[in-house]
Parts: structure tokens; C-alpha cells; sequence
């Protein structure tokens, strides 16, 4: 179920501020977050989070087409290596 229009999208509220704070210092660095259920908001636009993955920070670069969508959507956090091989196919 989607979140009901009254309560309005979920940030957590340290993102604020660190968005804010990397705005003023004009510089173009990763803010690191742990929050993968926090929403992403047109504020957020420009702008460069680390996201954690449960292993390592994955660099996210938040363009408009992303406005609306969870921070976890753009850091998968599992790696798909394919099927295991058949070994009865190679054998004849």
C-alpha cells in the first residue's frame, strides 16, 4: 500500500540537514545516508548521496526523473551472478 497523501513523504530528518549544509558550502562531495526508506525530493536535485548498501556506500546522483522514488530503489542491495551452470548439458 502506498503512504497516505495526508501524511506526506517520509525523510528522515538529518537528510535536511546535511542537504542543506552540502548546498552552502557549494561543493559537490557524497553525502553519506543510511536511510534507503527515505523519499527523494525535488530539493535533493543536483546533489550526490552515498547510499549504503549493507556493504559499501553506492554513489547516487539525484536527477528530477527521481523525485518521488525511495533512496534504496538506485542501490540494489543483492548481486545477481546468474544461474548456476548445468552440468548435465556439457556432458553430452
Amino acid at each position: 500500500m502506498a503512504r497516505s497523501v495526508w501524511k506526506g513523504p517520509f525523510v528522515d530528518g538529518y537528510l535536511f540537514g546535511k542537504a542543506e549544509a552540502s548546498r552552502a558550502s557549494g561543493r559537490n562531495e557524497v553525502i553519506k545516508i543510511w536511510s534507503r526508506r527515505s523519499t527523494i525530493l525535488p530539493q535533493f536535485v543536483g546533489l550526490t548521496f552515498g547510499v549504503y548498501n549493507g556493504h559499501k556506500f553506492l554513489p547516487v546522483q539525484v536527477t528530477e526523473n527521481m523525485v518521488g522514488h525511495k533512496f534504496g530503489e538506485f542501490s540494489p542491495t543483492r548481486t545477481y551472478t546468474g544461474h548456476g551452470s548445468d552440468k548435465k548439458s556439457k556432458r553430452g
